[in-house]
């Protein structure tokens, strides 16, 4: 219900108003359905299904993409340290989606983006746990680093592609550093819809395996598990969830990091409930983060990743200090 109340304001919130009742009669009218007289207004089905529905539909896969990948992390590494963006398959799927900026790459239409976006998003998850994995175990503070390092990478890479690339797609590559919802189109929402559900279907089918792994990894291996093919599974989805949200909206970060954690806070660790609180929580937090980036400042267009970042900044510091001293520290 938050979901569906949350998106009706923000599609009739802009520039052009228009009341949640009659977003929803657009909606009904549409679709074919007329239970009851509702209000419609004169010059806003254009506006809503033009632009704002496009918007507002991709804030809802990209949030529910990003917080169910942060589960996945989290399941995965047992730890909620975990997150897309830190350990770099974010920075590292904008690398791929800027070299295919750069280099005009057209080889599969539409969809050339999303792929080149979730192969490099794909090597740099595998880099990261690769190098963070020893003698059987994820260290979080090897996984931290690692990520960082990777994150760096990334930056000097986009950095140079800036460099290569003739103006247009220099800007197209700014826009992938900030992240914005600016510009979505159902042409765009019909990509990353079958990549997103796909993802979560997944997700969803392995979450008994993941409250099994939540045991540790020798219980897991006893009841059954293979515990390496789950993870190198759960690198695939996180990729792919990730590849497919970056493709068309850039960076945003902190999504998969704090939804999962407040979610596991509020209702527990199961991951089948998790996964669908997790989902809903970001599709809700992205809604939000997007309507005050577009309606914060007159006339312009906030960065999304920028709101997104100083929300999670401070929760990740949060984080860090509270997992030390309930480590009673990292030595």
């Amino acid at each position: 219900m938050a979901l569906v109340a949350v998106s009706l304001v923000a599609a009739g919130t802009g520039q052009l108003a228009i009341a949640p009742d009659e977003v929803l009669g657009s909606i009904m009218r549409r679709v074919g359905i007329e239970l009851w007289p509702l209000p419609a207004h004169p010059n806003g089905d254009s506006a809503l299904w033009t632009i704002r529905f496009p918007r507002v539909a991709m804030a809802v896969l990209v949030g529910a993409a990003l917080a169910a990948a942060g589960m996945i992390m989290q399941a995965i590494f047992g730890n909620p340290l975990a997150e897309p963006g830190v350990v770099g398959v974010s920075s590292g799927a904008a690398l791929g989606a800027a070299a295919a900026i750069t280099f005009g790459l057209n080889f599969a239409g539409d969809w050339s983006i999303a792929l080149c976006a979730f192969a490099a998003g794909l090597a740099a998850t595998f880099l990261v746990y690769g190098v963070s994995r020893a003698n059987g175990k994820t260290e979080v503070v090897t996984l931290v680093l690692t990520g960082i390092a990777v994150n760096a990478f990334a930056g000097a890479g986009l950095a140079l592609f800036m460099f290569l690339a003739d103006q247009q797609s220099r800007e197209a590559i700014v826009f992938w550093q900030l992240g914005s919802l600016n510009g979505s189109r159902w042409q765009d929402v019909l990509v990353v819809v079958p990549v997103v559900l796909a993802g979560i279907a997944v997700a969803f089918l392995l979450s008994r395996r993941y409250d099994l792994l939540s045991l540790g990894e020798k219980p897991a291996r006893h009841l059954g598990v293979n515990v390496e093919g789950l993870r190198i599974l759960s690198i695939v989805l996180v990729a792919l969830l990730v590849g497919g949200a970056v493709a068309f909206c850039g960076i945003i970060a902190f999504v998969g990091l704090v939804i999962p954690h407040l979610m596991r806070m509020i209702i527990g660790p199961a991951h089948r409930s998790l996964l669908i609180a997790s989902t809903l929580g970001g599709s809700v937090l992205l809604v939000l983060a997007d309507l005050v980036a577009r309606t914060a400042v007159p006339m312009a267009d906030l960065p999304i990743g920028l709101l997104t970042s100083l929300i999670g900044g401070p929760f990740f510091f949060w984080l860090l200090r509270r997992t030390r001293k309930k480590a009673g520290g990292w030595g």
